[in-house]
């Protein structure tokens, strides 16, 4: 029986995952430990990690590694989403990690997290979805796939993450104006717009969203509808109806919300922004919620579940 491991270092945490594959299934769970993090709050003005988030980073890699079963360091695909792969200081954060852990971090670049997600929704939709469309917020960058097979048949990555447009339009997540909302909304627009062939939802396509940003948002907009259901699914009116309670509460009331976690109530406004401007620019008037990502598609393909080859997806951003 195989299993694999993938130790995922993001801007809110450390989480390695343990998972086998066993005759008839796809993901079993083994183990999972899971380091909070707050690195946002160490970032300078040009997204530069500080001393203390340097040191963060090698303690909660060093604690999620040492919490785990005996592995083999093969077995461990150890990676850094855009919040270390952006930082101009990166290539320091990643030796000092690797000196002081053992563990050395690898970059994806934005195209191959928007490749891997779609591998994830793919075989979490099943054998019978067809054409399928993936949006992930991250807090760098937004990732987006498409296609009809295993293999996505174009992605994109667009540096307008909820932690980046929270720094560089609303800093500490307050709006100053409601002048400010309609810039931010001309910036995405503009900027989605400017993106050749951006993908489009289908009729009788799927498009799932797979981000802790559309999850807390669908969360608060079921909680708001009282429908535990639609926690799985969120539609345009409910988000833009989002947008403007999140516009209406500072950070501090937003994490009081359903839904809203604490540690991302800051750039929880940001995310809704993106959310209602990109299912815009795509055409789609509801998304359905995928628990799974990039890290999961890692998993997949690192216990070898089939895909589809051929010349690969056309990248664009």
């Amino acid at each position: 029986m195989r299993q694999a491991g993938v130790l995922d270092v993001g801007c809110h945490s450390a989480l390695l995952t343990v998972v086998r594959r066993r005759p008839g299934t796809v993901l079993e769970p083994v183990f999972s430990r899971k380091v909070r993090l707050s690195l946002h709050e160490t970032l300078d003005g040009k997204g530069r990690l500080g001393k203390a988030g340097m040191e963060s980073v090698e303690r909660a890699v060093a604690e999620a590694v040492a919490a785990g079963p005996r592995l083999r360091g093969p077995e461990v695909f150890a990676f850094a989403t855009s919040v270390i792969r952006d930082a101009p200081n990166r290539d320091e954060i990643v030796a000092r990690v690797a000196r002081t852990t053992g563990t050395r971090l690898r970059l994806l670049t934005g195209e191959e997290e928007a490749r891997l997600a779609y591998v994830a929704a793919r075989q979490w939709a099943g054998p019978t979805a067809g054409q399928l469309l993936v949006l992930d917020i991250g807090g760098g960058t937004v990732e987006i796939a498409s296609g009809t097979g295993d293999q996505p048949r174009a992605v994109y990555s667009l540096p307008l993450g909820a932690r980046r447009i929270t720094r560089d339009w609303l800093p500490g997540g307050t709006v100053p104006s409601q002048r400010r909302l309609a810039e931010i909304r001309q910036h995405l627009r503009r900027s989605l717009e400017a993106v050749p062939g951006l993908p489009q939802a289908e009729p009788g396509g799927r498009v799932l969203a797979c981000s802790k940003t559309f999850e807390q948002l669908a969360r608060l907009a079921a909680a708001r509808a009282k429908s535990p259901r639609a926690r799985r699914q969120l539609a345009l009116p409910q988000l833009r109806r989002s947008v403007s309670l999140l516009a209406d509460a500072g950070p501090s009331r937003r994490a009081k919300l359903p839904g809203i976690s604490r540690h991302r109530a800051e750039q929880s406004l940001a995310g809704a922004l993106i959310a209602q401007t990109l299912m815009e620019a795509c055409g789609a008037k509801e998304v359905e919620i995928c628990p799974w990502s990039t890290r999961e598609g890692l998993l997949l393909e690192r216990l070898g579940v089939p895909h589809a080859t051929g010349g690969g997806p056309r990248r664009a951003g």
